[in-house]
């Protein structure tokens, strides 16, 4: 049962789970709950095994638990929501979806960049672009993660068609913060990444395509898709934005 110490095979099960999964630092064991932490993600995580047989996950990282996709359990124990799992196998499906999402929710992409360019000078022009590069390389490769390397209109996972798309522009934001919420971008493949930056395709919130009367029937034909895109309610106050600024009515 939870709450009694683990067994040797328990413990070393959650270490894999753990390791393998981003979350390397260990700190111990409390209450039947082994908990783990990363140098790379926010947040904390703890596993166990209950006394069925399954396995039990608990976070306490918010911005994960609520885009992670699996519904929560009534289950005691640390952390602010717990998950459980039938077997292992299930486990070790949703925790590659619990780092790509804590390394990305909610500033950890801000958090990187004040790291990577505390030391940078900012006084001339290229100074100050150098930095903006820095910043612009962490959010694409946060929105790697977050989107699992994919187009999700178009399914295209080739890394060199696809780009990091703002959907307020870098420019346009208020604080570096805004510029790295990675609510603020969308993993696109180039040619959708060119019509959304211009202003020729914007989104509804239900994440289907919204074309401008401005685009050609041939290159609407061109702009092929198979889903929408899967919105948070933090994309679609961005969205908002993005209608609002290239005078698409409101959807």
């Amino acid at each position: 049962m939870v709450g009694a110490p683990q067994s040797f095979v328990t413990s070393h099960e959650c270490d894999k789970v753990a390791f393998q999964n981003g979350f390397r630092r260990t700190h111990g064991e409390s209450g039947g709950w082994r908990h783990y932490t990363s140098t790379t993600a926010q947040g904390s995580l703890w596993l166990t095994r209950d006394n069925t047989g399954g396995w039990l996950l608990a976070l306490d990282h918010a911005g994960v638990i609520a885009e992670i996709g699996v519904e929560p359990r009534d289950a005691e124990g640390p952390g602010i929501a717990r998950f459980r799992f039938a077997d292992l196998a299930l486990l070790y499906a949703t925790m590659p979806r619990v780092y790509e999402l804590a390394v990305s929710l909610p500033d950890a992409p801000l958090q990187e960049f004040l790291h990577r360019t505390e030391i940078l000078p900012r006084s001339t022009e290229a100074e100050r672009l150098v930095v903006q590069r820095v910043g612009q390389n962490i959010f694409r490769e946060r929105l790697m993660a977050y989107w699992q390397g994919r187009c999700p209109l178009t399914g295209v996972t080739d890394t060199a068609l696809l780009r990091a798309s703002h959907v307020k522009p870098w420019k346009d934001c208020d604080s570096d913060a805004e510029r790295l919420d990675v609510h603020n971008g969308l993993l696109l493949s180039a040619l959708w990444d060119a019509a959304f930056d211009s202003g020729l395709v914007s989104f509804d919130d239900a994440g289907r395509p919204l074309f401008s009367p401005t685009l050609s029937s041939d290159g609407k034909a061109l702009l092929r898709w198979e889903n929408p895109l899967p919105l948070s309610d933090k994309h679609r106050e961005k969205l908002a934005w993005h209608r609002a600024a290239f005078l698409y009515e409101d959807a």
